[in-house]
């Protein structure tokens, strides 16, 4: 989970820590005065595609992913990748749609909407995605795709593929237990809030 720390904030008071990608992106834009609308309109156009791409982009595009790496290990995932590869598609369509006659995600302007969405969009072949099926989304993929400064975002996480099968088999199954068996931690049993 992305979190961060505001040694700065706008208004000079102690540190600010924030946790979720696009609650990070509101505050950072926000503080920036940039990529994030001021007029209440347009800046709720921004925040519905933001919480699109968490509610919806993120986590389906996420579970396809999961499911596909997963294979046969935890038996038969045939139904699971079909069903997240037919929703990622479906996604992609409402992302389709909304391009069909706006530049941006959220009208004329490049917002926070974009830069949410677009990099889990990068991995559309890996996907199971045909991206000449939606000609809008792709004008707008190839668009962002050929700035400068989404190339330079991009090229942060850039490097070799690391194969799991080369990997120790301690390190595989300390990895295994972290993605595939986590359950919630419980409360402290002293010393959380005060109740009346």
């Amino acid at each position: 989970m992305p979190a961060i720390v505001d040694h700065a904030p706008a208004d000079g008071g102690r540190p600010i820590s924030l946790f979720e990608s696009g609650a990070i992106m509101m505050y950072l834009a926000e503080k920036a005065g940039r990529f994030y609308p001021q007029e209440v309109r347009r800046r709720y156009e921004v925040n519905q595609w933001v919480m699109w791409q968490m509610a919806n982009q993120g986590p389906k595009f996420g579970e396809r992913g999961h499911f596909s790496r997963l294979g046969d290990k935890q038996g038969d995932q045939s139904y699971a990748v079909r069903r997240f590869t037919d929703e990622t598609n479906r996604l992609y369509g409402v992302l389709n749609n909304r391009l069909y006659d706006r530049r941006y995600l959220a009208g004329e302007e490049y917002t926070i909407a974009d830069m949410i969405c677009y990099p889990w969009t990068v991995n559309w072949k890996g996907q199971g995605q045909d991206i000449d099926e939606f000609k809008y989304f792709k004008r707008w993929f190839d668009e962002l795709s050929a700035r400068p400064a989404v190339q330079r975002g991009l090229a942060v996480t850039a490097g070799p593929t690391e194969d799991p099968e080369s990997l120790p088999a301690e390190e595989r199954e300390r990895r295994a237990k972290l993605l595939y068996s986590q359950r919630a931690r419980p409360a402290p049993a002293e010393g959380g809030l005060l109740t009346t």
